[in-house]
């Protein structure tokens, strides 16, 4: 027995009419969705594209009226000199100011991929925040970096180097978050790297602050584990290379001490100044986490390694120890002070026992020892793995203040440790 199909008139069968409704509200529903993406990527990506045209029309000038003049064979160090000496690096007006420097542009935050790594990327405004809220700090006397250009980051870094940073997988390594190979390379620049560039302009701006006012705080930088041809350990930048080499010629100095107090070693400016008895490596780490760089280790004039385990009070008489051979060993003219957090009991990676109120000693310590020398020291932040972390560096800055070892009123214009 054949039954009758359910017809809403006399050709169309019911089951095709409500198929074509619920095709219609579909293509429309996609076209919708697909309107709504290419505003949304029209909207990120126009401010880009129209820096990137000029940007490049800039460039394409700049480069035709070079190649117009006669070409002179130029050797890597006078190259070097050349590119310091024209950096807009030191140029920001300090003198109303308190040697504190920190850009919002230092905070890196995209659709929270930034939380894939453990370390907290917003810690360096939550810090000014806290200054300022407890009234040690005020906002406009905060010195606002420039960001690192190309030729800058050449003074160390290799072409090849810069270049694959062009490469978001290779990005993605440095940073060691993996969604980041995913993105177009133009956003990588924009919400990853621009902020690391900030934060290098800062720490090379540093060095002249600290030789000017005996002292300067970078907010951000520390990225110890880059040197000019290799990142890692979300490092893309040498920062601490960059700021020593800068002092080197526009601050006509040449002997400086790098104090690096972070977990991790710092293999990066290691390997940049491994042969180069300008600079005096101490650096107190402990040997059983990343990076495991044997190499970089041959290149470290004080070697302090530091177990995992150890707790506060065996930490500081150990860095007690340390600073007393440093400073019989080498006379610097200015100090770099990595003042990583990652120190502190519980973090994550540094495997290490030691209490907040440690790291504010720690610190205590080493700015007495350059004040008592009589030597110009900057500070980095460097590396730290839990969100208490800006409160500890917050409370060490207070404590300095309080200490007397820095000022942070800008009204007092008195000169600290010179």
């Amino acid at each position: 027995m054949t039954i009758p199909l359910l017809t809403l008139s006399h050709q169309q069968p019911f089951w095709k009419f409500r198929t074509h409704r619920v095709i219609a509200n579909t293509t429309e529903s996609t076209r919708n969705l697909c309107k709504s993406t290419l505003y949304l990527f029209l909207a990120l990506a126009t401010p880009f594209i129209a820096y990137r045209c000029f940007n490049s029309f800039t460039m394409f000038w700049s480069s035709s009226s070079s190649s117009s003049q006669p070409a002179t064979k130029i050797d890597a160090e006078s190259l070097r000199r050349q590119r310091i000496n024209s950096s807009k690096l030191y140029q920001p007006d300090a003198s109303s100011k308190v040697p504190v420097i920190y850009s919002s542009y230092y905070d890196i935050s995209f659709l929270g991929i930034e939380k894939l790594h453990p370390f907290d990327s917003s810690k360096w405004g939550r810090i000014c925040r806290f200054l300022m809220s407890e009234g040690y700090l005020e906002k406009k006397s905060i010195v606002d970096p420039l960001e690192a250009s190309r030729d800058d980051l050449l003074v160390v870094h290799t072409e090849a180097y810069l270049n694959s940073l062009n490469n978001s997988v290779n990005v993605a390594r440095i940073t060691e978050v993996p969604p980041v190979a995913m993105l177009p390379n133009w956003l990588v620049q924009m919400k990853v790297l621009y902020p690391f560039r900030r934060q290098v302009g800062g720490t090379v701006l540093a060095a002249k602050l600290a030789m000017d006012r005996g002292w300067a705080i970078n907010v951000g930088g520390g990225f110890h584990h880059c040197s000019g041809g290799r990142g890692g350990g979300f490092c893309a930048y040498a920062d601490i290379s960059l700021c020593i080499h800068f002092a080197f010629v526009r601050l006509n100095i040449s002997r400086v001490m790098i104090i690096d107090l972070d977990a991790h070693q710092g293999n990066g400016h290691e390997m940049d100044f491994g042969n180069d008895e300008r600079v005096y490596i101490l650096d107190m780490y402990n040997p059983g986490i990343y990076p495991f760089d044997m190499t970089a280790r041959n290149y470290i004039n004080q070697k302090v390694e530091v177990v995992t385990g150890t707790a506060t009070v065996d930490y500081l008489d150990q860095l007690d120890k340390a600073l007393a051979v440093a400073g019989s060993n080498f006379a610097p003219e200015l100090i770099v002070y990595n003042a990583g957090t990652d120190i502190l009991d519980g973090d994550p990676l540094g495997g290490l026992k030691v209490s907040p109120e440690g790291v504010i000693k720690r610190d205590e310590k080493v700015f007495r020892f350059a004040r008592d020398r009589k030597i110009p020291i900057v500070m980095v932040t460097s590396g730290g793995y839990m969100k208490t972390s800006a409160r500890v560096i917050a409370d060490s800055i207070i404590n300095l203040s309080n200490e007397g070892l820095i000022e942070t009123n800008v009204h007092s214009g008195r000169k600290i440790m010179i």
